[in-house]
């Protein structure tokens, strides 16, 4: 077979000179490419490889409420979670009430544009009453987290702080969403959801239990639950009963709660064994 001639000379350089040119090109494209940031967690969409949790086994007539003011459940444990703002506790009149157990708070991270970490000033005189009164214990740290590296500076913070606990419950990541103008108020379901999976990953490799702390409006619309399923789940709902679709490990269900002991307002929970 004959082979065709390029009969015009302007044509055949111009034809040779782009074919010099291609692995330039080539080059400049593969540079020129932004790639992802050199973090611990993925930065594309999250897969979520189960379109379901396991379901809520508890119906309405589960849930009754006590002589004295509480929600009980027949596999259900009642807790409380304290702060500072609790003021001086009386841990003995508390484990008297029937509290079995109790998250205490060790910290937090202000919401302003700083995002100064700081202590709970009652954690460790809490933690120390606590026990000695025979509650089990676990810890939460108040997150406003914007980014995988915050979550890693605040359980490296998390984990200084309990260095030679003896903890009995999760360590849980409390992310909250405060008001449009707080550091987090931009934050996305993707950002949260990579957020959380970082500070529960570095709070399982030193060894502890983490656990998951949100309501239901960020479990609907800032976090991709099914990723993070893994880890307990704790739901602030306040009702009096549990009728979520899905089944969660413990339940607050008052942040106005009464308890000898106390004198101010506290949080009540409950413990599901399943």
């Amino acid at each position: 077979m004959l082979k065709a001639k390029i009969k015009n000379p302007l044509l055949k350089y111009s034809l040779l000179g782009l074919l010099m040119l291609l692995p330039l090109v080539i080059m400049t494209v593969v540079l020129c490419t932004p790639t992802a940031p050199d973090t611990e967690e993925p930065t594309q969409p999250l897969t979520v490889f189960s379109p379901t949790l396991p379901p809520n086994p508890y119906a309405p007539e589960d849930f009754t409420v006590s002589e004295a003011g509480y929600l009980t459940c027949s596999d259900g444990v009642m807790g409380i979670d304290v702060s500072e703002f609790q003021g001086n506790i009386r841990w003995n009149e508390v484990k008297d009430a029937g509290v079995e157990f109790v998250f205490i708070r060790v910290g937090g991270r202000g919401y302003g544009f700083k995002g100064a970490l700081y202590d709970d000033s009652a954690a460790e005189r809490n933690y120390k009453g606590a026990k000695k009164a025979g509650l089990q214990v676990g810890v939460y740290f108040f997150s406003q987290a914007i980014n995988p590296r915050d979550a890693v500076e605040e359980a490296q913070y998390v984990l200084k702080r309990i260095k030679g606990w003896d903890l009995d419950l999760p360590v849980v990541f409390d992310w909250e969403y405060v008001n449009a103008s707080a550091r987090t108020a931009r934050v996305n379901r993707h950002q949260l959801t990579v957020i959380t999976r970082t500070f529960c990953a570095h709070i399982a490799k030193a060894g502890f239990d983490p656990m998951i702390y949100f309501n239901l409006n960020q479990g609907s619309k800032l976090l991709y639950l099914p990723v993070l399923q893994d880890y307990p789940f704790w739901l602030a709902y306040y009702n009096e009963t549990l009728d979520t679709d899905y089944r969660v490990d413990y339940w607050q269900y008052s942040y106005t709660g009464k308890v000898p002991g106390i004198d101010a307002d506290v949080d009540l929970n409950l413990y599901f064994s399943h």
